[in-house]
């Protein structure tokens, strides 16, 4: 506290900074001249009935990039000292970087005694709690940092993973070591998770996520952004979707919540980065949509009002702002909309605000790391327009500033120093599993995996059988888990819970003792028989994942009734798909010969076509040659079924990146093909088999745009994407669906300019449209195609790559930078365009052609 007063107090005498980049003195002229901790207090904008409280600034915290609060109420810093100590970034590398472990020691509300943990890192980013010290991210690489006397400062750094970051640059590299409730460690923008078993670290692959910072939710979901959308989530839990390598998900793994990016900041906002683009800033200069999200952190605690239960809030430090979103769950599905568009839950007035992180803490408060300076972007994306306006404007210097503040209720007041849990016995952290803060189950959970005191495992499955709280119940299911005392039989009980999440998270946990022993495998399949497999969407859900550990017999029934009852969500169809790893032909037998899938509809069309994909991609030559075999014997008067299949022998015969299959003879319906309308796909298999006196050859075809090899692959993905996102309305044959879309063959939407196709995905479209001569429009088609600004740039490319050039359309290839471009040269766009506003804006965009 000594050295904040003291610091507030050379302020007064005169602004100004001596540090190792030089000297800084702010002028009268400055636009954003720094300003002290109090100054910068009365800038903040606050949604009502809250306040905010400085807790910490420099010097007592330079640089803070990441905060969190240890099981003792102190609250651990990332400093990341070494960014952009000039406008070129010179110096990022030298060892200025360091670990800080703040404390209140009069419980004032303001931490006044910092001991720094690790000194002398390069640009450190991440950190991790753990037994006797932290893993810290620095210089690229993962370390055990280890405080052996007790001293809260390391005395011994060992490397745990030379490779965790995964790029040198700050923007691009892994970050997060987000410790979630199956006692793995995430990591934004990185594909690593961590784990400590039997007193080694332990990396495993996982799905890629995210950009800065992580999340999760009550139920364990994983949350994470990208700096242009500012919020996602996983609806599985990991590593479920990736397991067969035979079928690519489109689904559950990086869920956007929200179409929604609009900002709303109280300040012009002229230094971002693409502040030169039309519609990223508005007329008064202020940023329109997130250009910097990140450190996506869901509220969990009891402190604030009932309503910001399970609210995301997403800092935007080029906004100089953090949003909150409602977030919703609706079945299977995830979604999130901001409560109060027009004013954020945050926002300052001073440009030198940059919230980069937030936490909660034991008080319930939400605290937010700011990392005050002017040039938050990375010297290696420093686009010419920012440089301009970041020296022109004087916002290089000061560096190594930095505060910590805390958002909580207008009447809130500091309370007595929090209970030390390290000191807490095992027997009473059992009991904070069921507390009303995530904090504080999170951290108990943490504490008891770590302790593996094993005289607390009957009170954990006490808990388990009769908590009254079912988070409680939960948490105690995976505290055993962590513990290594994964009991049956209380697994069993837990399977009917009349709680969902813990039903689900019983028969997750079932899942590794039924592969090792036989007779769990055939008890678990005996109450499954018992159980309405769609009675509870979540523990459909979970089933369908969880099926793969069954016996082929026992899952392929469940899954049958699984796709045929719940087919309709692509969610649902991915967890299917991933649990039949090589059972896919048998899979598809099954469901041909049932009576339930005769019938045709676009969803069992779909499912079937994502199922015979997996088989091509399989690649067994007995289970395609029976596939054509069967084809030939009906090849006279195809049904539905046969000609889905064809579909996708036909689009992956597409696919370069599959091998030519080779087949022991010539299939008859190869040779001496008569399909009639459907001989142009049959010629196209000549490209996907092999046999006796045939080479692979793909079909010679007289196209205005050709695709090339690597357009082939990306049109290969956009089926697939297509399927799932796009073929609910537009038809699995592109022909449009009554009350729902218009065709795509031949329409010129996709055929015609590539920047207007690229609005439409991105933003929508609404009203009257014309296709081909005929105008559509409500209720014969949906009022409104919805935006899909989540999906990324390369998912979006293969979409519209594929609708450019099936069923007959040659438009060619999107090229690969259009739609990344189109996204950036649109910012500000929030609404659906028209048909007319959307030819008028092409209109008025062309680029003179110099003539």
């Amino acid at each position: 506290m000594l050295r904040i007063l003291l610091l507030i107090s050379l302020y007064g005498a005169g602004i100004f900074y001596s540090g190792p980049v030089g000297l800084y003195h702010a002028t009268s002229e400055d636009p954003s001249p720094p300003k002290t901790p109090a100054e910068e207090l009365a800038t903040f904008q606050l949604e009502p009935g809250f306040k905010i409280q400085l807790v910490a600034a420099e010097p007592l915290v330079q640089d803070p990039v990441v905060i969190l609060f240890d099981p003792d109420g102190r609250l651990w810093v990332v400093e990341m000292r070494g960014f952009m100590p000039t406008i070129d970034g010179t110096g990022e590398n030298e060892r200025v970087g360091r670990i800080s472990v703040l404390e209140d020691t009069d419980a004032d509300g303001q931490m006044d005694k910092s001991t720094i943990y690790l000194d002398s890192l390069v640009m450190p980013r991440a950190l991790a709690l753990v037994p006797g010290g932290a893993l810290v991210a620095e210089n690229e690489a993962l370390w055990l940092t280890q405080d052996t006397n007790g001293d809260l400062k390391a005395d011994t750094k060992t490397l745990v993973d030379p490779d965790y970051a995964g790029s040198p640059l700050p923007e691009h590299s892994g970050n997060g070591l987000w410790r979630s409730m199956d006692n793995w460690y995430y990591n934004a923008k990185s594909r690593f998770r961590y784990r400590l078993t039997n007193g080694k670290w332990q990396r495993d692959s996982t799905e890629f996520r995210g950009q800065w910072g992580m999340s999760h939710d009550d139920e364990g979901n994983l949350y994470y952004n990208y700096n242009w959308s500012q919020l996602h989530a996983d609806l599985v839990p990991p590593n479920y979707l990736s397991r067969n390598p035979h079928h690519t998900p489109t689904t559950g793994i990086d869920h956007g919540l929200t179409i929604d990016r609009r900002v709303y900041p109280i300040r012009p906002n002229p230094a971002v980065n693409r502040g030169y683009i039309p519609g990223t800033l508005d007329q008064e200069g202020r940023l329109l949509e997130f250009t910097a999200a990140c450190s996506p952190l869901v509220y969990r605690e009891s402190l604030f009002p009932a309503e910001y239960l399970g609210n995301a809030f997403v800092c935007e430090p080029s906004g100089n702002l953090v949003k909150r979103n409602i977030v919703r769950k609706n079945g299977l599905m995830l979604t999130a909309f901001d409560p109060h568009p027009g004013t954020e839950f945050l926002a300052s007035t001073d440009e030198r605000f940059r919230p980069v992180h937030s936490a909660t803490g034991p008080d319930g408060a939400l605290y937010i790391a700011d990392m005050y300076r002017g040039l938050i972007q990375h010297g290696a994306y420093v686009t010419p327009y920012l440089r301009e306006q970041t020296l022109k404007r004087n916002l290089v210097l000061p560096v190594h500033y930095g505060r910590i503040w805390r958002v909580v209720p207008e009447d809130w007041k500091p309370s007595m120093t929090p209970q030390k849990l390290s000191k807490v016995p095992s027997t009473e952290l059992v009991t904070y599993l069921s507390n009303a803060g995530g904090w504080y189950r999170d951290v108990a959970q943490r504490l008891l995996v770590e302790r593996n005191d094993k005289q607390v495992v009957p009170a954990l499955k006490d808990l388990v059988q009769n908590g009254k709280v079912p988070l409680g119940r939960f948490h105690a299911l995976w505290t055993l888990e962590g513990m290594k005392q994964m009991d049956a039989d209380l697994l069993f009980k837990a399977l009917h819970d009349e709680n969902s999440l813990v039903k689900t998270t019983a028969l997750r946990l079932l899942e590794p003792l039924a592969k090792k022993d036989t007779n769990i495998k055939t008890r678990l399949e005996t109450e499954l028989a018992k159980v309405d497999v769609t009675a509870d969407k979540a523990f459909t859900l979970q089933l369908a994942l969880s099926a793969n550990v069954l016996s082929p017999k026992t899952s392929q029934t469940i899954l049958a009734t699984i796709a045929d009852k719940e087919g309709n969500s692509p969610l649902v169809r991915d967890a299917v798909l991933s649990s039949l790893k090589d059972q896919e032909y048998a899979f598809l037998k099954t469901l041909l010969q049932s009576s339930h899938w005769q019938g045709h509809n676009q969803d069992k069309e779909i499912f079937l076509e994502m199922l015979t994909t997996a088989v091509i991609r399989k690649g067994s030559p007995a289970e395609l040659a029976a596939i054509l075999a069967d084809l030939n014997t009906r090849k006279g008067t195809l049904r539905w079924q046969d000609k889905t299949i064809l579909t996708a022998l036909s689009i992956q015969a597409n696919n370069p990146k599959l091998k030519p299959i080779k087949l022991a003879k010539a299939p008859e319906i190869l040779t001496k093909p008569s399909l009639g309308p459907e001989a142009a796909r049959l010629t196209s298999l000549n490209a996907l088999f092999e046999w006796p006196g045939h080479k692979a050859v793909a079909a010679v075809v007289q196209k205005t745009n050709p695709l090339s090899e690597d357009d082939r692959k990306v049109f290969a993905l956009g089926r697939q994407h297509y399927l799932t996102t796009c073929a609910g309305c537009h038809g699995t044959d592109g022909a449009g669906m009554n009350r729902f879309a218009p065709p795509l063959i031949g329409s010129e939407w996709v055929l015609g300019d590539e920047k207007r196709l690229s609005l439409i995905v991105l933003h929508g479209m609404e009203g009257p449209v014309d296709v081909a001569g005929k105008v559509y429009d409500a209720p014969e088609i949906l009022p409104v195609m919805p935006a899909h600004s989540t999906m990324d740039d390369g998912v979006l490319t293969a979409i519209l790559t594929y609708i450019r050039n099936e069923w007959g359309n040659n438009a060619g290839a999107i090229n690969r930078r259009t739609v990344g471009t189109t996204r950036h040269t649109s910012q500000g766009r929030v609404v659906p365009w028209t048909a007319g506003e959307l030819n008028q804006h092409m209109e008025t965009s062309k680029v003179p052609d110099g003539k």
